[in-house]
């Protein structure tokens, strides 16, 4: 007899994918009864789950950013590569380069296997363990980037342009729009591997996060908070990296920074447009996910005659994807903000909590 389909037991539902014999959702939109969590971003790992499953990394950050107990009443940290049987289902937890402690959820049953690959990245960064592929029947995958206009230049080459810029303006601070979690401490990873050896500064939206990737064992380097300056009025930081929350440069607090250059790292200031409409002087392609290369070059490495999409640029795919033989289905999914919006919005609450340095 033939191994059963994965959609004969990995269902969509409103609460997202449920892999039925295991009785558990991944990733799911809301507090589940039983959860597996593909890393720490807001948009996937939601609170009030009544058991939930994660990297020791992911359960640190969700517990870091929801506040202790909110990940779950019960929780089962799972490392890389040491599968557990849930309900007769194997399930193994695979790097998936993302951010720190991401995971690919990796599902076997009755000689069936379904990678749910949450969202992930082939450039190298520093701060978290690469993507590994697994060879799969079912590969299920994100599409944020999804069309042939995205491809990411290497990260360092961009970092590269940012010395240049404060080496060119050494009146002036420069401010860097970096999501709180992954982005951040992936730039100063960067910085630091490109001789950047003074302190960095940060608004306090960011300081928790590297604070939590230092304790396992990222180093960082000297960080110091944003100063406030002596004399009202006065400016500070000229000619000094300043790392904060996307929309920081147009809150009050931006004020007290010299002449700053705004810049982003984002893998939307590809889109000139994006990134004249936000004001940004000095957009940064940085991105933690994969560009339309790497996500055809993974989807090849992992040989699965049939993909799933979760979110993102569809129809693309699926139409590249059968010019290459391989089927391509949209599930759909509800609630997979973009990215960009539901972190953004965290950062903004947590630098609400530090009121004190957002001010």
């Amino acid at each position: 007899m033939p191994p059963p389909h994965p959609d004969t037991w990995i269902r969509v539902t409103p609460q997202g994918l449920y892999c039925e014999p295991g009785d558990f959702f991944i990733d799911p939109m809301a507090g589940a009864p039983r959860a597996i969590i593909s890393h720490g971003h807001s948009d996937h790992a939601r609170p009030d789950h009544g058991a939930v499953l994660a990297t020791p990394e992911t359960l640190a950050i969700m517990t870091a950013r929801l506040g202790e107990g909110r990940a779950g009443r019960s929780q089962q940290a799972l490392a890389y590569h040491a599968p557990i049987t849930v309900g007769g289902v194997r399930v193994t937890l695979v790097p998936a380069g993302h951010v720190l402690g991401s995971a690919q959820v990796v599902l076997e049953w009755q000689g069936s296997r379904i990678v749910v690959s949450g969202d992930y990245k082939r450039q190298p960064d520093p701060t978290c363990a690469p993507f590994e592929p697994v060879p799969c029947d079912v590969f299920v995958t994100e599409a944020t980037f999804a069309l042939p206009v995205f491809r990411h230049p290497p990260a360092a080459q961009e970092v590269r342009r940012l010395l240049e810029s404060v080496a060119l303006f050494p009146e002036r601070a420069h401010l860097v729009g970096c999501y709180a979690l992954g982005k951040c401490q992936r730039l100063i990873a960067l910085l630091r591997e490109a001789g950047w050896d003074r302190p960095i500064y940060l608004h306090g939206a960011q300081q928790s996060m590297c604070a939590l990737y230092e304790r396992f064992g990222i180093p960082m380097g000297e960080l110091r908070p944003v100063p406030r300056p002596e004399k009202r009025g006065a400016t500070v930081l000229a000619g000094e990296l300043v790392l904060a929350p996307p929309s920081a440069e147009a809150n009050p607090w931006a004020r007290r920074l010299a002449d700053p250059v705004t810049a982003v790292a984002s893998g939307w200031m590809r889109v000139r447009q994006r990134a004249k409409a936000r004001g940004v002087e000095l957009p940064l392609i940085v991105s933690d996910h994969v560009d339309w290369d790497d996500l055809l070059a993974s989807i090849a490495e992992v040989g699965a005659p049939e993909v799933w999409v979760t979110h993102g640029r569809e129809e693309a795919l699926i139409h590249a994807l059968a010019g290459r033989g391989v089927r391509g289905r949209a599930l759909h999914l509800l609630g997979r903000e973009e990215e960009e919006s539901g972190e953004a919005a965290l950062d903004l609450a947590s630098a609400a909590v530090g009121a004190e340095d957002a001010a």
